[in-house]
């Protein structure tokens, strides 16, 4: 049969778009590796809105995760009619929907707010989407048709303040990644994508609750397993879960997550509190109902009662001073509270404190949320009340420091980067468009009408934005 000449530049046509969106995913939460960067180069519009721009708009339901995109295909997660999550996979081009499925949660862990029972961001391949539920553990579903491949459960997590889950796989090679920090039993785990059986789990006994994501390094030949948490940053073999490097110089809460640019890994953490204090006043003020200074077996969350007897030395059924310093806090890992800013090199072996870090600045600039941005040898950071800071990824130089975006408000979406911009999200909605330039020069301002606390995302020059209960896909292909 001779084919029909008519049809060749369709068929050419769909090729390219098919290499291009092979080229653009945005696999995970902030994209590949978590860098917060598009990988194209397609242009993205400066100006848009709610109602401008928009090539299309989809209702999901709660939810603050991000939208992950691959091979055509969009993936979000949602919390619906106070018992069900959801997934959901749209058509990335018409936003038509695919498939979506729907997952009763059964009993729910306390969260504080603003955080929401579907706060993770899935992880996708190209053949499976991966998905953290707080109570059910990760699925996999297959990413064409919904269908369930497998499910690992995993222990609850449990958190001293109520916090809540905000934790996302990422993918690497044929293995999922999954980092559980809370207050109880802290672990990495390495799950095989296909099947969903467990490869490895290392127990992280030190580390309080915290949300940072893991990243790849490459150094020296070498690709390690970075992760942070409370007090240092840990490098681990991606094959085994062996510890092969910490470097101890971070702070005490971490819930932003490291960016990697060549062999650096770059962290910016705001860690409340001051190098003295320690985390005993935050437990005092969260859960010492009383006001009396103590700890009492009664005003303990029921998870924490056998934490709580082993750190009641004299079994009196009170936790006092002599105590809570290290009734929740590992007595080898009393990090503190502060400001830093820093470049380590990966590709060492053992403690690296002292060899690794490249610079390291104590500065007010960095959030406790939301995590930094580098980009073109800048690294950007964003902090509640609408402040930006910009400086050298080379030696930490500032290039701005702590400039009005004039956009008050908390900032809970960390800083991406497309085309020639840099994108800030607010929680109220407006989302900021910076040009990649050595001064600050906002280009728009522009309002989504609803609050955002996930970061967006990019692929194929297309803005996924992530409100509380829709996602907009915004794109120049809009009329």
């Amino acid at each position: 049969m001779k084919p029909d000449l008519a049809l060749l530049p369709l068929f050419f046509a769909l090729l390219a778009s098919h290499t291009v969106s092979s080229a653009e995913d945005w696999p995970q939460f902030r994209g590949v590796n978590g860098s917060g960067v598009a990988t194209g180069t397609n242009p993205i519009p400066s100006e848009f809105s709610f109602e401008s721009k928009v090539l299309w708009k989809a209702k999901l339901g709660d939810g603050i995760g991000s939208s992950v995109i691959v091979d055509g295909r969009v993936f979000n997660t949602a919390f619906v009619d106070e018992k069900n999550f959801v997934i959901y996979c749209h058509d990335a081009v018409t936003g038509k929907e695919l498939w979506k499925r729907l997952l009763p949660a059964g009993e729910l862990p306390r969260i504080t707010p603003p955080n929401s029972h579907a706060s993770s961001t899935a992880a996708a391949d190209r053949e499976r989407v991966y998905a953290y539920f707080s109570t059910l553990g990760i699925i996999a579903f297959d990413s064409k048709s919904g269908d369930e491949v497998w499910r690992h459960e995993l222990p609850k997590a449990a958190y001293l303040m109520d916090w809540g889950t905000g934790a996302s796989p990422v993918i690497f090679e044929d293995r999922v990644f999954f980092v559980q920090d809370d207050d109880l039993n802290p672990f990495v785990i390495c799950l095989d994508a296909k099947t969903g059986s467990q490869r490895w789990k290392t127990a992280r006994s030190e580390m309080l609750a915290g949300y940072s994501l893991p990243v790849i390094c490459e150094a020296g030949g070498r690709k390690d397993l970075v992760v942070a948490g409370s007090g240092k940053l840990i490098g681990y073999d991606p094959d085994t879960g062996a510890e092969r490097w910490t470097c101890r110089s971070i702070l005490r809460t971490i819930m932003t997550s490291p960016v990697v640019q060549d062999d650096l890994i770059y962290i910016a953490v705001q860690s409340y509190g001051d190098s003295t204090r320690t985390l005993k006043f935050a437990l005092l003020e969260w859960l010492d109902t009383n006001q009396d200074g103590k700890l009492a077996r009664e005003e303990m969350p029921k998870e924490f009662l056998e934490r709580f007897d082993t750190s009641d030395k004299n079994s009196d059924k009170l936790i006092d001073e002599t105590e809570i310093d290290t009734a929740f806090q590992h007595p080898n890992n009393q990090a503190a509270g502060g400001n830093t800013i820093q470049a380590v090199r990966g590709g060492g072996t053992g403690d690296v404190t002292k060899t690794h870090v490249v610079w390291n600045i104590d500065n007010k600039s960095p959030s406790n949320l939301a995590s930094p941005l580098v980009y073109h040898n800048r690294l950007h950071v964003v902090k509640s009340g609408g402040v930006s800071s910009c400086f050298s990824a080379t030696d930490g130089k500032a290039i701005w420091e702590r400039t009005r975006l004039k956009n008050f408000g908390d900032y809970y979406a960390s800083p991406i980067a497309a085309d020639g911009k840099i994108l800030i999200a607010g929680r109220n909605g407006f989302v900021l468009v910076l040009d990649d330039k050595d001064e600050l020069n906002i280009l728009a301002r522009n309002d989504m009408g609803e609050e955002i606390l996930a970061t967006p995302s990019v692929a194929d020059g297309r803005l996924y934005i992530r409100t509380r209960e829709h996602v907009f896909c915004i794109s120049s292909e809009a009329k």
